[in-house]
């Protein structure tokens, strides 16, 4: 902070004030708390699939949203002779009209015969109704106006008046200085900057392919279905984005497009497309195909060597550390790479490649930090529940780019213990894959429940006893450690990781590691455990809240409390 020019402090002083100001006079509205289910159907599935044709319940998604609520649309032709037809129903994520609506109404039609109703409560869209609102009538009334009356009239009309301009004025004038400050501060930090480019030249990435034919669903994700496709003699991935969640693949598509995002440990992709209109508009997302599938998918299906877990996880790291990574342009490539914070990294975001390492895959909730610039409209409470680090569970998060960066790599520890799991060379049979705390909290956790384990109580997936007597295992787990440390600032980088890893598949390579006999760590692993946290700020004088992110030695880390 020394390093600010003071005009900028003052700007940020005045404009701290005035939203002080400006809160202070708003209204608050109380939101509910707690899950919330509605009544679940489509007309398109149950033409698809019969069996889809019943009345199930969903439960709403309120990471996202502010307000948990349900929707319904259907077609009236009862004037024609036809009947009432409900087209949709479930949850429901714009909720400006809902706010205070319990009940399913509609005051007039959406779209000719189409009506649309919301509300907000648990399974409020069983039943559903239309209510015009009415036009008003004249009515003719007999007065008799008096000297005194008139006075009165105006009287009353005049504190009108003085009320209204007392609380406009204010309002107005603190906006008036708002908005003069913040082009004062846009316009000094425009002198003090040079430009950079940050965009490469790319074409448009509505890009024209030929047809692609959907073969069969893969999986199914929090945004959309993952097909299995046919581009001429090509097999391709298509994720399917229904209308609703038209924003996370508007998001994923900038994420991609980005410049220098070709990475081996980077999911391909290959383009976009819009398919159909209206309300039965899709959002089509092509990617690289790998019959593999997730991590997750594999693990359940799979156990795998020493060789098998070192390929995956040093991929893993090293994908992740690209991904995070800063690179600035130089001569050759004059664009600007900036740091990318995943948010919602899991063993079901990783893909498993035909040469069995890893891909990074789904940034429908990513985030791109650029140095001296606000993150914009990040939301802190997204993500996994079962993946999601202390500090989002409590919501407690700085947002600031390092801060998220840790995120990741908490997550990024529960996923390497997923493949500690399932390795061959542990002391003992195998077990069956679980997921992190599956088998303390069960597979279907709130969030609730994930507080209490993880913030209260600081609990984290067993490390069994005898994965330790293999001493790559045990370095591993030592590391596991490290991320998924209590302590944020506690916890190692990506690309930290990927040098250990590199380290172990390395002494893996010259049989150093087989068996169970302990060897002792090389020089570069007894300082990367020594140094296992490299998020710095190098005293970017531009913003203190966007520090760069380099794999070079720091302090040591605070102690674990695991």
């Amino acid at each position: 902070m020394a390093g600010k020019d003071p005009l900028i402090r003052l700007c940020e002083l005045f404009l701290f004030l005035s939203i002080a100001v400006l809160l202070v006079e708003g209204a608050s509205v109380n939101l509910p708390l707690g899950s919330t289910h509605c009544h679940l159907y489509s007309s398109q599935e149950c033409e698809k699939d019969g069996t889809k044709c019943g009345n199930t319940t969903e439960e709403c998604d309120n990471k996202e949203a502010e307000i948990p609520s349900c929707y319904v649309l259907w077609k009236n032709e009862t004037s024609s002779g036809g009947g009432v037809d409900v087209m949709m129903r479930g949850c429901w994520q714009n909720q400006g009209d809902c706010l205070d609506m319990d009940y399913c109404m509609s005051s007039s039609p959406a779209d000719q015969n189409l009506f649309f109703c919301c509300c907000v409560g648990n399974l409020c869209n069983m039943n559903f109704s239309f209510l015009p609102t009415p036009e008003p009538t004249p009515t003719v009334t007999q007065t008799t106006v008096t000297g005194s009356n008139i006075d009165e009239k105006k009287k009353k009309n005049e504190m009108l008046t003085k009320t209204i301009l007392y609380s406009i004025v204010p309002i107005v004038a603190i906006a008036l200085v708002i908005i003069m400050l913040y082009w004062m501060c846009r316009r000094h930090r425009y002198h003090s900057l040079i430009a950079i480019p940050t965009t490469e030249p790319t074409p448009s990435p509505m890009n024209s392919l030929p047809p692609i034919q959907l073969l069969e669903i893969k999986a199914r994700g929090r945004f959309g279905a993952v097909w299995k496709a046919s581009c001429l003699n090509d097999i391709v991935a298509v994720k399917v984005f229904p209308i609703q969640d038209r924003n996370s693949w508007a998001n994923e598509r900038e994420i991609y497009s980005l410049p220098h995002m070709h990475h081996e440990n980077l999911l391909h992709f290959i383009a976009t497309e819009k398919h159909g209109e209206g309300l039965e508009v899709e959002y089509w997302l092509i990617s690289e195909f790998h019959h593999h599938g997730s991590l997750c998918d594999y693990l359940k299906a799979n156990v795998i060597s020493w060789k098998e877990l070192c390929g995956i996880a040093f991929s893993m790291a090293k994908g992740l550390a690209y991904l995070h990574e800063d690179i600035p342009p130089t001569t050759a490539i004059p664009f600007v790479k900036h740091s990318v914070a995943h948010r919602d990294f899991k063993s079901k975001n990783v893909l498993i490649k035909n040469n069995t390492t890893a891909c990074i895959a789904d940034f429908g909730l990513a985030c791109v930090f650029e140095a001296g610039k606000n993150p914009g409209d990040t939301h802190g409470q997204v993500g996994t529940r079962r993946y999601m680090a202390p500090e989002v569970l409590e919501g407690a998060i700085q947002f600031k780019r390092d801060a998220f960066l840790r995120i990741d790599m908490y997550a990024f520890g529960l996923v390497l213990w997923e493949l500690v799991t399932r390795c061959t060379v542990q002391d003992g049979p195998v077990p069956e894959y679980r997921l992190p705390f599956e088998e303390e909290l069960g597979q279907g956790t709130s969030l609730e429940d994930m507080q209490e384990w993880v913030v209260v109580k600081r609990k984290r997936p067993v490390i069994s006893d005898h994965w330790l007597k293999h001493r790559g295992l045990e370095l591993l787990c030592e590391t596991i450690e490290e991320c998924w440390d209590q302590d944020a600032e506690a916890r190692l980088s990506a690309g930290c990781v990927e040098e250990r890893i590199a380290q172990f598949s390395h002494s893996h390579m010259n049989g150093h590691m087989n068996g169970h006999h302990p060897v002792s760590p090389t020089p570069l692993i007894m300082q990367t455990m020594h140094n296992s946290t490299s998020f710095e700020n190098t005293g970017n004088t531009e913003s203190t809240d966007i520090a760069l992110y380099r794999n070079s030695p720091s302090p040591p880390p605070k102690e674990s409390n695991l």
